[in-house]
């Protein structure tokens, strides 16, 4: 048992919550798209919520919480879905929203504190005609922060890859959790010890990440009465050269009618759906091309029509990436989704075999993506859900199939296929963390010894052990 009344006096001068209610609130985030984690995490709660308002309260509260031996689990903006910022062995919620400061910005570059939220980065940067090159769909609420610590990529992805790719991290400022917390500043390879291990191994307090240039995106919505003309038809796009686009996601019936309700006027009951950011320079030359494809009808244009009609419409991206599954839930809570690769060079074909296979017991949601720098899909299909067996089994035979599942019914980084932590993540962690007293239970490596680090599948954030 924590003593939090020692605690507390080591914390005075400082933002502390212990409503209860607050707290249990504060120790959420949307584990609950899933039902399995939400059976096993809706009782999760931490003891205490801590705002630090600068770095050298981060240490204040580092230092006292190693000192009483309570866990800490770092928050953004708890916009993840797999649990990752749930306290599973209570203690200290560290809320990082304060450290919201965007500090620099030069041509290329952003450096920001990890607080700050996206949207706020992008409009700091826009005068200068930069933008940031890629973030989720929770755009205007998630932090640049949790996003790299719990995220891997999405709108921006089909040109620049995800988190993993070299490059799209350029340093990170991060603190330890020792007696006397260091100040590590990460680049490189060491960027991977870091960049999405859910806050196990070190406090991000500060993120430089690069920016491209800027485009005022034209939303567009295209028309199929069959989900895989779509499908060829986002891939053909994806692979023109020319085009500049930032977003494309094929969306199959019912889904886009049933669950993007402010679009639904535009929409046909039946029709799947390309969702697309076009940049507006590339219009002239995307009409040309969608002309080539007689299946495909545009059904919306944010560049077009009067400003009224537009008013009160999410932007694209927040109908894509976990948005899509988010409109799901709204409609039909009994829903859920899973995440799928569905591997160069074969991935359209695989597409095809896994929507006969399953049919509208899992209607797909593709996101267009480079990967190994190569054009192709992940799957963010809704699943139908009836029970964690038939769950399971829709896995296998995704998995039989050729198309690797990222589990977002798992909380841990190696069981959901995102992370793989090796002897080189371990020895980190050690060093780190010693007491293990960061976000503990998510790292099943730390948490057995005997784990099997040689286990043969396919992980988005490789291991660092060459």
């Amino acid at each position: 048992m924590n003593d939090l009344a020692k605690l507390k006096k080591d914390l005075d001068g400082l933002e502390v919550e212990d409503n209860p209610q607050i707290v249990k609130q504060k120790s959420r985030d949307f584990f609950w798209y899933s039902p399995v984690l939400k059976r096993q995490l809706d009782h999760v709660t931490a003891d205490l919520v801590v705002t630090p308002k600068s770095e050298e309260e981060v240490i204040q509260v580092l230092k006292a919480c190693f000192a009483h031996d309570v866990p800490v689990t770092t928050r953004g903006a708890g916009t993840g879905n797999y649990g990752q910022a749930m306290p599973l062995s209570g203690g200290v919620v560290l809320n990082l929203a304060a450290l919201n400061e965007v500090l620099e910005i030069s041509p290329g570059v952003v450096r920001a504190q990890a607080g700050a939220i996206m949207a706020a980065i992008d409009e700091a940067a826009r005068p200068g005609g930069q933008e940031l090159r890629m973030h989720p769909s929770t755009y205007r609420t998630a932090t640049v922060g949790g996003f790299i610590a719990g995220g891997s990529g999405g709108v921006g992805s089909i040109n620049w890859g995800g988190l993993r790719d070299l490059g799209n991290i350029i340093s990170l400022k991060v603190a330890t959790m020792e007696a006397e917390p260091r100040i590590l500043h990460m680049k490189g390879e060491d960027l991977h010890k870091v960049s999405h291990a859910y806050g196990t191994n070190g406090i991000i307090l500060e993120v430089e990440v690069p920016l491209t240039a800027a485009y005022d995106w034209v939303d567009v919505i295209v028309g199929f009465d069959e989900f895989m003309d779509g499908v060829h038809f986002a891939d053909a796009l994806a692979n023109q050269d020319g085009i500049l686009t930032k977003e494309i996601a094929p969306v199959a019936a019912p889904v886009p009618h049933d669950y993007f309700l402010r679009h639904q006027k535009y929409l046909r009951k039946g029709q799947s759906v390309v969702l697309l950011m076009v940049a507006p320079f590339a219009m002239d030359a995307f009409l040309a091309f969608a002309s080539r494809f007689r299946a495909a009808s545009i059904c919306y244009r944010s560049d077009v029509g009067r400003p009224e009609e537009r008013k009160g419409l999410p932007p694209v991206y927040e109908l894509a990436w976990n948005h899509t599954t988010l409109r799901g839930l709204r409609v039909d809570p009994t829903i859920t989704y899973l995440q799928v690769l569905y591997p160069f060079p074969d991935y359209v074909e695989k597409v095809g075999r896994m929507t006969r296979l399953l049919g509208d017991e899992v209607p797909g949601h593709l996101e267009f993506v480079r990967f190994d720098g190569k054009i192709t899909c992940f799957g963010l299909p809704i699943v139908r859900y009836t029970s964690e067996e038939r769950l399971n089994e829709i896995i296998r035979l995704h998995e039989d199939h050729g198309c690797p599942i990222f589990n977002p019914h798992r909380y841990t980084l190696e069981e959901g296929g995102m992370k793989q932590t090796d002897a080189v993540q371990l020895a980190f962690k050690r060093e780190a963390d010693p007491k293990g007293l960061l976000n503990p239970g998510k790292m099943i490596a730390w948490e057995d010894p005997d784990f099997d680090f040689s286990a043969q599948k396919t992980y988005l954030f490789p291991g660092l052990a060459r």
